[in-house]
């Protein structure tokens, strides 16, 4: 089978692609031919060595996939093969086969297509673990969504419309800005074109969000922070802008606000039994229509590396995904 592989830590062009053995799964584990596997930012930093999960080299990237079973180690009685599964897992998924610890399985819904199966687990886990668990958005409240066109954040926009919130969608262009319209973005914001917290003030009437959504972090993090609404909560989920912002803390007293830190994956190691009923409720929203997956683009396996490029000079809308066996 083939992998792409990382064996000195670097640019996404220094990823190779080699000819491995097929998997063979031990006790407690489930092999899994992968069909589609879900590209995500922390996948453009971990194989540079920049991220807070450092796998040993070297190493297959790539944390989210769906496909099925191909044969199942000793133990293992919740799935069979020939089973449809989704799976998240620390490193792997950018590959023909993989081995999954069993525990790391779901069965995909029926109906269900691989590349929305691949596609769901962590950009919507995230913005569900944050939105309704960290922030606990109310129906009625104002949520404002920095880098709103990206995977983590349509999946911020979805949920706080399910939620029954008013959600303002701030992107770079207005192209992207469009895509966060079609998935119910309520009003929007091109900081790349209007002061950020003249505009904000302008879409809340001056009484700020009640919610900052921020996987971007750099220049435009005091500005909304300045902005947020009394009691607000200010998200802290990422900083795609590579910049960790420092922002003065007389202002989380100035305005009663809250800063709070989302890292999704120590959530689901942590509390594996919340993430589960997360995920549930997820996968009913989905069936009911009010959360749908944008995947913007489609790459073979040995595109890879253009994947993750694209994902980093933010060419991608939503979500994109490798399918290996192309």
């Amino acid at each position: 089978m083939k992998a792409v592989v990382c064996k000195d830590w670097g640019l996404p062009d220094t990823l190779v692609i080699e000819d491995l053995a097929d998997v063979v799964p031990g006790q407690g584990q489930v092999a899994i031919d992968v069909k589609a596997a879900g590209v995500n930012f922390p996948d453009v930093l971990i194989i540079q060595n920049k991220y807070q999960f450092k796998p040993e080299l070297p190493f297959t990237p790539g944390s989210e996939l769906s496909g099925v079973v191909r044969a199942v180690g000793e133990g293992v009685s919740h799935v069979k093969v020939g089973d449809k599964v989704i799976a998240f897992i620390g490193n792997g998924a950018f590959a023909q086969q993989v081995v999954v610890p069993a525990h790391a399985i779901m069965p995909m819904p029926p109906g269900m297509d691989f590349d929305t199966a691949a596609a769901i687990t962590l950009t919507y886990g995230t913005s569900h673990h944050a939105v309704v668990d960290r922030a606990q958005l109310k129906a009625g409240e104002t949520m404002l969504v920095l880098g709103a066109a990206g995977g983590v954040g349509l999946a911020a926009i979805e949920i706080g419309k399910a939620l029954g919130a008013r959600v303002i969608a701030a992107a770079s262009t207005d192209e992207k800005l469009a895509i966060c319209k079609q998935h119910g973005a309520d009003l929007t914001i091109n900081y790349s074109k209007e002061d950020l917290r003249e505009a904000i003030k302008a879409t809340t009437e001056g009484k700020g969000p009640d919610v900052i959504y921020d996987p971007v972090g750099g220049i435009y993090a005091e500005p909304a922070f300045r902005s947020i609404g009394w009691r607000g909560r200010y998200l802290v989920v990422g900083f795609a802008n590579g910049e960790i912002p420092k922002l003065p803390l007389n202002l989380t007293l100035l305005k009663g606000a809250s800063l709070v830190g989302v890292f999704w994956g120590e959530f689901a190691r942590r509390e594996p039994k919340a993430n589960l009923a997360a995920m549930r409720e997820l996968m009913t929203w989905l069936h009911e229509g009010k959360i749908k997956p944008h995947i913007s683009g489609r790459y073979a396996l040995k595109d890879t590396a253009q994947a993750l490029n694209d994902l980093a000079a933010r060419k991608v809308t939503g979500k994109v995904v490798i399918q290996p066996e192309q």
